[in-house]
């Protein structure tokens, strides 16, 4: 089992960057698939990026590729989600999920439902 706790929401302006934090505390963070969903108001929580276990296979939704980059640090037990060229369509609840899948790369994991455990969000709000 694993608990998660998001950081470094907050508010900035369009265009500029902004890096999440997603701790985890439990025992072999590196055995699991990290990913990074988000939900706007009034709006269905969306996939937004997803990592594997060693960090070797990663995979973004069209809205941000290019623009956020999923990375991890296995020692730290830490995933991130660096967001550059922000855009006001990017403010959202920003979540981490994780789901155990040791030595897998792919598929990817695009659902909600292909995860068993949620972090409490972070807002991110991007001003225009």
């Amino acid at each position: 089992q694993v608990q998660l706790v998001e950081s470094g929401g907050g508010l900035v302006q369009a265009g500029g960057s902004l890096r999440l934090s997603c701790a985890a505390s439990g025992r072999s963070f590196s055995n699991y698939a990290m990913g990074w969903f988000r939900q706007a108001p009034g709006k269905e929580r969306e996939f937004v990026a997803f990592i594997s276990w060693g960090g070797g296979g990663t995979f973004y939704a069209d809205s941000v590729q290019g623009r956020f980059t999923i990375s991890r640090d296995n020692a730290k037990s830490t995933v991130y989600l660096q967001m550059n060229s922000r855009k006001p369509e990017d403010t959202a609840v920003y979540y981490c999920a994780a789901d155990w899948r040791p030595f897998q790369t792919a598929p990817p994991l695009l659902n909600e439902d292909d995860y068993d455990y949620w972090g409490q969000g972070t807002q991110v709000t991007v001003s225009s």
